[in-house]
């Protein structure tokens, strides 16, 4: 049962090109509306105030934050593939609503929607691939896994650009070209065989059983709980980075506004390469020594960036803190797995995204402090020491099989 299952699925498969597809939708979408705010807010459009526009914003964090832990309970209950259903459905029902919203209640219900498909999604198209495919293979679908999710970060604005001033589309239209692939993704979902998520299921609880661990015993393992607490404080560090870092490339390196967003944007979209190419180092060398080796590169290329504040240079150094920050991603997901029973995956991943969105959602308010009493290059300095901390955290705290 065993070698049919782990020969069932390969890598390059229908349900990886399932999951690649519905992440790509979920992020696409999820990224439009912060391009649209500049039209939001015009009185002959829906005449948004910068308050309605700060609760769009912080809707995605918030609504993780309350509904992550009841999605991964849910998850492990009814299955992976009803809930990446539902998902894609509450997907189709808010960008139809955003597509005929003529109000900023609609507009704010529907863009709730859509941060509400990605809250629904990730803990159960995670839990998916990690049951899809043999443990050898975990790392390399879940970089393949996560290029979808890069790439549309990356095409959702992009799109909105060419629709708007190329084809002359309407900002209603755009959400309703995007509900034709929205759709399609619901078919592919629909078409999803589990026989084998199954097979992978039961195979993981027989050696379980023999190895004399209990069902759900490894859900909060010290190592899990301290592997938790590391990509929490990796995304507060993460943050204190980020927030401000377009201000600092216009204000400091002198870049125009427009340069400073396209070295921002360029980030995601190397993700395109630097998933797969993180998965298969993983898979090769093993997900924890992999995470150490990627991350220290990554907050090494950084320090240089600060200590050489030659724009040109900073720019080079920062895009690859992004490169190998972005490839250690497949091996922080594939690890969850290793550190979780099969029965309670969902849930371990609801906790995985909890844990960065918790600190996440609360490391733009402590940049603009630190910002104000150390300016934005003591922001960088503390930033990295945090990086730095949650590395050898992650190093003596995490024990992996």
């Amino acid at each position: 049962m065993g070698e049919k299952a782990q020969k069932g699925t390969s890598i390059l498969s229908l349900s990886m090109f399932v999951l690649v597809l519905t992440h790509f939708l979920t992020h696409c979408t999820q990224r439009i509306h912060s391009v649209l705010f500049p039209i939001w807010r015009k009185p002959e459009e829906l005449n948004l105030t910068l308050k309605q526009m700060g609760v769009i914003a912080s809707l995605p964090s918030l609504l993780s934050t309350l509904l992550s832990i009841p999605v991964g309970l849910l998850s492990d209950k009814i299955g992976a593939k009803k809930m990446m259903l539902m998902s894609m459905s509450v997907l189709a029902t808010a960008v139809a609503l955003a597509s005929q919203a003529n109000s900023a209640a609609m507009i704010i219900v529907a863009v709730s929607l859509i941060s509400l498909n990605s809250t629904i999604y990730h803990p159960p198209s995670y839990s998916l691939n990690s049951k899809l495919f043999p443990p050898e293979d975990i790392p390399k679908a879940m970089g393949i896994h996560a290029v979808g999710g890069t790439l549309g970060m990356s095409i959702g604005p992009i799109s909105v650009g060419i629709l708007m001033g190329t084809l002359a589309f309407g900002w209603r239209q755009v959400y309703l070209f995007w509900l034709i692939p929205i759709v399609l993704g619901i078919i592919s979902v629909i078409l999803l065989k589990e026989e084998y998520l199954r097979e992978r299921s039961t195979e993981e609880r027989v050696e379980e059983k023999e190895s004399g661990v209990k069902e759900g015993a490894r859900l909060l393992s010290l190592s899990l709980i301290i592997f938790l607490a590391f990509i929490g404080i990796r995304w507060l560090g993460q943050g204190l980075i980020s927030t401000f870092m377009s201000i600092y490339l216009v204000d400091a390196l002198k870049l125009s506004e427009n340069l400073a967003a396209i070295v921002i944007g360029s980030v995601p979209l190397m993700g395109i390469f630097a998933t797969p190419l993180g998965g298969f180092l993983a898979a090769k060398f093993g997900e924890k020594r992999w995470i150490l080796t990627a991350y220290a590169t990554a907050y090494t290329f950084f320090s240089l960036a600060v200590l050489v504040p030659h724009s040109l240079i900073f720019v080079a150094f920062y895009l690859a803190y992004g490169f190998f920050n972005i490839a250690g991603m497949p091996a922080n997901s594939a690890l969850i797995a290793k550190l979780s029973s099969a029965e309670r995956r969902g849930l371990s991943y609801s906790l995985f995204f909890l844990s960065g969105n918790l600190l996440g959602s609360f490391s733009p308010i402590l940049a603009a402090y630190l910002a104000e009493s150390f300016g934005l290059y003591g922001n960088f300095v503390i930033g990295l020491v945090v990086l730095f901390s949650s590395l050898l955290l992650f190093k003596f705290g995490v024990k992996v099989d």
